[in-house]
């Protein structure tokens, strides 16, 4: 039998034939097409080892039944096979099937025929589109639930609590704060969490009238950063207390920077060191050099690899996503609370399903594994 293949472009055309006995490694399946149906039949579509290629293999289209084990299944892609640039709609291609041993070949007489179209919708991907409209409804939700309850339940994070502290003990000493981006560029995602982060403590800098220094090495991260900063001052109603010199490149290499940050720390002894962002060997020597001189910690990284390091020489460190958390922690603003919040309810959702999933495969029931399978 010959069909369309469902939920496709319009490309190829599938073709199914009950398993027979004969089949065998050593025993081929050949498929001719022709595009008249009393044509010579010439053209080899396709051939396959008569032991390969079952519907098992295409359980978008025939589900999980095990009698799929008893039907071999094909795709046919026709505008390859007669090398044209573009498949002709209309066009109706005739299929004709033969079984290969040796020289031994037997052609059956049935002519199986189907045109390939294009489809509108990907009817398997539903569960997708479902999956995704309820995320969405959820962090809509959560969104005007944010503006009406300013003060929302949000998880602790010890990290950013520490942050007034940090800043506060820097005012009091007379002491500046030092934040130190990771190494990667603006189009990084955990540097444009630092850079959010950045924000957020710089209006508190400014708030305090305490001493805010930003070391770079990247241009445009510098350059990011130095209106971030201006941007937040501007905000406390202290635009005369911004100094651009404050916010600057060190060096663009990994290893001078980490040199020249270390300096800064030896020379200057900041009462509070922000390592915000993606870090790589460095991490453990500028946190140790800051570590040295009594400061108090704090760094977020998504990079797995130097959390260890962080955690073991900075005070709090924000583990992983955290650090994109941070934003709507420290600013409490309801568009980023309520979508942190739909997240966590989404995650707490994803986990129960997980539990229940578990459970019912492990009594064979596994309906519900095929629910978030993406075809």
């Amino acid at each position: 039998m010959a069909f369309d293949t469902p939920n496709d472009a319009g490309e190829t055309v599938s073709l199914t034939w009950p398993a027979s006995p004969n089949d065998a490694p050593d025993v081929f399946y050949v498929i001719y097409i022709d595009k008249d149906k009393n044509g010579a039949f010439e053209k080899e579509a396709i051939r396959i080892k008569s032991n390969t290629s079952y519907r098992t293999s295409v359980p978008e289209i025939y589900g999980y039944k095990k009698r799929n084990g008893d039907y071999h299944y094909v795709q046919i892609i026709p505008r390859k096979v007669f090398n044209e640039e573009t498949l002709d709609k209309k066009q109706v291609y005739y299929f004709k099937l033969a079984m290969v041993a040796g020289d031994t070949k037997i052609t059956l007489d049935t002519i199986a025929s189907a045109s390939a179209r294009g489809n509108w919708l990907h009817t398997k991907k539903i569960n997708n589109f479902v999956i995704m409209i309820i995320l969405s409804a959820i962090i809509l939700y959560f969104i005007v639930h944010a503006r009406r309850n300013p003060n929302m339940f949000l998880r602790k994070i010890s990290g950013l609590d520490a942050v007034d502290e940090a800043l506060g003990r820097a005012t009091e000493m007379g002491k500046p704060v030092l934040f130190v981006h990771g190494l990667t560029g603006m189009g990084s995602i955990s540097t444009i969490a630092a850079i959010s982060i950045l924000g957020r403590i710089a209006r508190k800098i400014a708030d305090y009238d305490a001493n805010l220094k930003v070391v770079n090495n990247d241009p445009i991260v510098m350059s990011v950063s130095q209106e971030v900063v201006k941007e937040s001052y501007l905000e406390a109603g202290r635009p005369d207390a911004y100094n651009s010199d404050n916010v600057f490149l060190v060096a663009s290499e990994q290893f001078p920077y980490v040199a020249a940050v270390g300096g800064i720390m030896t020379r200057e002894k900041p009462a509070a060191n922000f390592f915000v962002g993606y870090f790589y060997a460095e991490a453990l020597i500028l946190a140790e050099t800051g570590a040295s001189t009594g400061a108090i910690q704090i760094a977020g990284t998504d990079a797995y690899t130097q959390l260890p390091f962080f955690i073991t020489t900075c005070d709090y460190t924000l583990i992983g996503e955290e650090l994109y958390a941070a934003s709507a922690y420290l600013s409490r603003e309801p568009m980023l609370m309520g979508t942190l919040r739909a997240q966590d309810v989404g995650k707490g959702l994803l986990i129960i399903i997980l539990l229940l999933g578990t459970l019912l495969a492990s009594f064979g029931v596994t309906y519900i594994t095929h629910l978030f399978e993406a075809f």
